[in-house]
C-alpha cells in the first residue's frame, strides 16, 4: 500500500506558470493550494532536471540546488493538510523543445520525433553517465525540497521510453535489441535513485504506446515485474507517445474512454505492488467502475482537478454538490500552455487568472436574457450571491452549446450543458421560455439586465444563394445521406460539420476564402478531424471564394482561376458568426444593461463562461 491518506493523487499537468527562472511562484502556490486539502498525495508539473532540457520555457526546474526553497513551500503547503508530495522527474530527450535557446536533445536514435522536433544525438559512452547521475541528482534534491515520494517517467515517448520502444531504439549495442538491452536504461537509472535516496519510488510508464511497432501491454507487463523486483513502491500506468499518439498522451475526447484503464488492470493482474490508474476519471461513476472492473485502488486525475479544484472532495461525498465537468478537450489547458499564457480551463474561469469566485451578497433583481452557457453561468453566480435572478430564453437551455457535441467524438462536451442544467433546476432559477422585449423587461422591475442572446449566421452576399443551410441537420435524425454538398467557409464549424456529413456517405466541398482551414481549432482535434477529412475524400478548396449560384451549379473563384461546381445538391453557409444584441441598444439608458458572450463578441466557450462569470459577480 501506498502511504497516503486516500486513494487520490494528483497526475503532473503542465502549469507553464514559471517566469524563466524554473522557479516557484505565488501562482503555482495558490493554484496548488486550492487543490490539495481532499489529495492523497499531489504531483506538480514535470520538473526538468537540466535548463537544457525544458519542453517549455516556463516550466519549473529540480536542476540546481537553488530550486529546493522554493519546492520546499510547495512540499509545506501540502503537508498542511496531510497530503503527500510526489516529485515527478523526466528527462524529455529528443522531445526537449526544439524553440528555447539552449536546449539539446539525446536519444536512442538520431531520428527526430515523428511530429517535428530536432534532430537528437545518438547515445554514447559518457552520455549514458551523465543522464543516470542527473535523476539521482535530482532525486537527491527533491527529498531535501520535503517530497514524499519520487516518480520516474519511464513513458508518454519521452527518453527512456525512446529506449523501450522497439519503434524508435535502433541501436545494436548493449542498450538496444533486446527487451532485456532496451530495458537496461531504465534499470540504471532506477538503481542509481534507489541509492541516492530514502523515499519511496513511483515509476510511471506507458502500459501500450499504441503505435504498430512500438512496445505493447505484454512486454510492458514484463516491465513492471522488473520494476517491482527492483523495488518500485508503485507503477502509475499511461498511455501512448507525445510523438506518435498525442491524444493518448493528453487523454483526450478524440481518443476511446477506459482503454487506459484496462491496460493498468492487467498489469495489475501481474504485480502486488499498487498500480495508479488514470485517464479520464472525472467522477464517482469512473471510480466505481474502476474497482469493479479492475480492482482499482489508487487514483490519478489530472485535468479533472483543472476543471474543478474540488472533485475529489465531491467524488468522496465531503462536498455535497454538482461536479463542474472536464471535457477532455485539450482547449484551454493545452492551448493555454502552448500559447505561452500558463494553464487555463475553458469551463473553470479562475485557472490561470488572478480572478477569484468571492461572493458578495446582493438582494437585487437581475434578469439573464440567453441561456447560453455566458448567461447561464452568470445566473448561477448571482444565484449563489442572494440575487432574484430569472432566465429568459426563447429555446433551450446550452444555446449554441447544444450543437457542439453533435459532431464526431465531441460527445463528452455535452455533459457541461448537463452540468449548468443541474445547477439551474438545483438552485431553483426560474427560466422563462419566450421571446423577450424590453417591454417585458422593464414591466418586471429589474434592477439590472444582462444581455447574453449569443450569436446569429454571418451569411455574405452571394448572387443566386436563396436556400442554405447552417447546422440545423447536425442532430442525426435530420443528417443528409449520399448528397453532393457545398460548405462555404472553412472554420471550426465548417469543419465539424463536414466530419459529421461524411459519416452518411455524403460528397462533401469545402470553399474558404483563407489560405487554411480549421483556423483556431484545437490542435489534437485539427489534426485529427483534418485527416478524417482527407481520408473520406472531402475536396477543399482554400484562397477561393464562392461568386454565383445557379441551381446546381455553383462558381468558384480562386487566386489562379475560375471554375464550376454541379451538382450541388445543399448548401451549407459557415462563414462566421455576428453578435446578436438589440436588447441592449433598446435598453440603454432606462436601466443598467451588461452584455456579455457571444451578443459583445463572437467567440469560444472559454471566452462565453469568463463573461458570465465576471458579469455575475459584478452585477449590482
Amino acid at each position: 500500500m501506498l502511504s497516503i491518506k486516500n486513494q487520490f493523487i494528483m497526475a503532473p499537468v503542465k502549469l507553464g506558470y514559471a517566469t524563466g527562472d524554473g522557479k516557484i511562484n505565488d501562482r503555482h502556490l495558490n493554484f496548488y493550494r486550492k487543490r490539495s486539502e481532499y489529495l492523497g498525495a499531489m504531483t506538480p508539473e514535470p520538473l526538468y532536471m537540466d535548463k537544457g532540457l525544458r519542453e517549455l520555457p516556463t516550466q519549473l526546474g529540480i536542476d540546481d540546488d537553488d530550486k529546493i526553497e522554493g519546492l520546499k513551500l510547495f512540499t509545506d503547503l501540502l503537508h498542511q493538510t496531510d497530503t503527500k508530495a510526489i516529485a515527478h522527474l523526466n528527462h524529455p530527450g529528443r522531445m526537449a523543445n526544439p524553440k528555447i535557446p539552449g536546449n539539446y536533445w539525446l536519444s536512442s536514435t538520431d531520428k527526430p520525433c515523428e511530429n517535428g522536433g530536432a534532430t537528437p544525438k545518438k547515445m554514447e559512452g559518457e552520455d549514458f553517465r551523465q543522464v543516470i547521475d542527473m535523476f539521482a541528482a535530482a532525486a537527491v534534491r527533491a527529498e531535501k525540497a520535503g517530497f514524499d515520494f519520487v516518480e520516474l517517467q519511464f513513458g508518454h515517448g519521452y527518453l527512456v521510453a525512446q529506449f523501450l520502444s522497439p519503434a524508435v531504439n535502433d541501436r545494436t549495442d548493449e542498450y538496444g535489441g533486446s527487451f532485456e538491452n532496451r530495458t537496461r536504461l531504465a534499470m540504471e537509472i532506477f538503481d542509481a535513485v534507489k541509492q541516492a535516496i530514502n523515499i519511496p519510488i513511483i515509476v510511471r510508464i506507458s502500459g501500450d504506446e499504441i503505435i504498430p511497432n512500438g512496445f505493447h501491454v505484454g512486454e510492458m507487463t514484463k516491465f513492471a515485474e522488473l520494476l517491482e523486483q527492483k523495488g518500485a513502491a508503485a507503477l502509475h500506468i499511461t498511455a501512448g507517445t507525445a510523438c506518435q499518439t498525442p491524444p493518448w498522451f493528453f487523454q483526450h475526447m478524440f481518443i476511446p474512454k477506459g482503454k487506459t484503464w484496462e491496460l493498468a488492470g492487467k498489469i495489475k493482474e501481474r504485480v502486488n505492488i499498487p498500480v495508479i490508474f488514470v485517464g479520464r476519471i472525472h467522477n464517482q461513476d469512473d471510480v466505481t467502475t474502476l474497482k469493479e472492473k479492475y480492482g482499482a485502488e489508487y487514483f490519478a486525475l489530472g485535468r479533472a482537478l483543472v476543471a474543478d479544484e474540488t472533485v475529489v472532495g465531491k467524488i468522496t461525498g465531503e462536498i455535497k454538490e454538482n461536479i463542474r465537468p472536464c471535457l477532455a478537450c485539450s482547449e484551454g489547458c493545452l492551448g493555454g500552455v502552448k500559447s505561452g499564457q500558463g494553464l487555463h480551463c475553458v469551463v473553470n474561469p479562475t485557472v490561470g487568472t488572478e480572478l477569484e469566485k468571492t461572493i458578495t451578497r446582493t438582494t437585487k433583481k437581475v434578469a439573464v436574457v440567453g441561456g447560453g452557457l455566458a448567461g447561464m453561468e452568470a445566473a448561477i453566480i448571482l444565484k449563489e450571491r442572494g440575487a432574484e435572478v430569472e432566465i429568459f430564453e426563447k429555446d433551450a437551455l446550452g444555446g449554441q452549446f447544444n450543437l457542439a457535441y453533435l459532431p464526431p467524438h465531441k460527445e463528452s462536451l455535452k455533459e457541461l450543458v448537463d452540468y449548468y442544467k443541474k445547477e439551474i433546476s438545483e438552485k431553483q432559477i426560474p427560466v422563462i421560455y419566450r421571446e423577450t422585449t424590453a417591454e417585458d423587461i422593464l414591466a418586471g422591475n429589474y434592477d439590472s439586465v444582462i444581455v447574453a442572446t449569443g450569436s446569429v449566421p454571418s451569411v455574405p452576399p452571394i448572387e443566386g444563394l436563396t436556400t442554405y443551410y447552417w447546422t440545423e441537420f447536425l442532430n442525426d435524425d435530420q443528417l443528409p445521406e449520399n448528397e453532393k454538398i457545398l460548405i462555404v467557409g472553412g472554420g471550426l464549424i465548417a469543419i465539424e460539420v463536414s466530419a459529421k456529413l461524411i459519416s452518411k456517405n455524403n460528397e462533401v466541398i469545402i470553399v474558404e476564402m483563407l489560405p487554411d482551414v480549421a483556423n483556431g481549432m484545437e490542435m489534437i482535434e485539427r489534426v485529427m478531424t483534418l485527416k478524417e477529412l482527407k481520408e473520406n475524400g472531402v475536396v477543399i478548396y482554400t484562397s477561393s471564394v464562392v461568386e454565383k449560384i445557379d441551381g446546381e451549379t455553383v462558381t468558384v473563384k480562386s487566386e489562379k482561376e475560375r471554375f464550376t461546381l454541379t451538382g450541388i445538391q445543399r448548401i451549407v453557409m459557415a462563414t462566421g458568426m455576428r453578435s446578436l444584441n438589440p436588447l441592449a441598444t433598446e435598453l440603454g439608458g432606462k436601466l443598467p444593461v451588461t452584455v456579455i458572450g457571444d451578443a459583445k463578441k463572437t467567440g469560444k466557450a472559454q471566452t462565453a463562461i469568463m463573461d458570465g462569470f465576471v458579469a455575475g459577480l459584478s452585477a449590482e
